[in-house]
């Protein structure tokens, strides 16, 4: 199991270089990745102080060696394909290929739609992520793309440079297991991330979630399944890691949410735990 730092895109005053200091800790400590939130205004978002995750991103690429990247996870209704495609192969060759795109519906859906005057309906919103999902793996091919969805239309279009990273960038997709049209999305890429769940979640819980995967997946590729908790979940939690690891579980990420950077630095420096 690998193990990474999970933190809020509002955490941190909002700037960017307190979370490059902490994943320059995250990567000394032997912290295998370093994920971060994408909201564009979080509840009680007047109070709060909010960074973009693909400036935290780039500037982690540009100071790390080793410590995989990404989102967990980016709305990518409320965004334009074709522009994440551009962002997305940046930072796959800024980083040397570290790069995980988490990609999800949004939530919640007022403040990350409805106050920006944007359609929120949740049926709408599942359509356009699949239609954007299809166009990212089309422009990050290199070939030639056309496509004519319900919501995105491309004609004749090719985008070069590819991403480093072979047959393309990994693909977590968030979802809740009792609805399983997310569930059965997540199987078609490379990884599965519960949102809301944590440490909640039993071993059984995560060995039902891969058993229903596998059923649904084609191509037998490497495939992600992520939980996240924090210590105190995990320490009062009667299942260890080993435990979910057995269990399939490849990613276990450690919440991280302060505002001061001192605290989450005495958190990472103390390094991962040991499954």
């Amino acid at each position: 199991m690998k193990n990474g730092v999970y933190i809020a895109n509002f955490a941190l005053e909002g700037n960017p270089k307190n979370f490059v200091k902490l994943a320059e800790a995250a990567e000394e400590a032997g912290w295998d990745g370093f994920f971060t939130w994408d909201h564009i205004y979080p509840s009680n978002g007047a109070s709060k102080t909010v960074a973009d995750p693909w400036i935290i991103l780039a500037a982690i690429a540009s100071n790390t060696n080793e410590i995989k990247m990404g989102t967990t996870v980016t709305p990518l209704p409320r965004r334009r394909p074709q522009k994440v495609a551009r962002e997305t192969v940046s930072l796959d060759i800024l980083s040397d290929g570290r790069l995980i795109l988490g990609v999800g519906l949004g939530h919640p859906p007022e403040n990350e739609f409805e106050f920006f005057g944007e359609e929120s309906d949740v049926h709408i919103r599942a359509e356009k992520l699949d239609e954007a999902l299809e166009i990212l793996e089309g422009l990050w091919s290199g070939e030639p793309l056309s496509f004519h969805g319900k919501h995105y239309k491309v004609e004749k279009v090719t985008f070069k440079p590819k991403p480093v990273q072979k047959p393309r960038i990994p693909i977590w997709c968030a979802s809740w297991f009792s609805r399983k049209a997310p569930v059965e999305r997540a199987a078609r890429y490379d990884g599965i991330f519960p949102i809301g769940h944590r440490s909640a979640m039993s071993p059984d819980d995560f060995r039902e979630i891969r058993e229903y995967v596998e059923k649904q997946r084609v191509e037998k590729r490497p495939f992600d399944m992520v939980m996240m908790g924090d210590s105190k979940s995990r320490s009062s939690h009667n299942n260890r890691l080993d435990d979910y690891a057995d269990a399939g579980v490849t990613w276990y990420l450690e919440l991280v949410m302060k505002d001061r950077l001192k605290d989450p630095l005495e958190k990472v420096r103390k390094g991962p735990p040991v499954v």
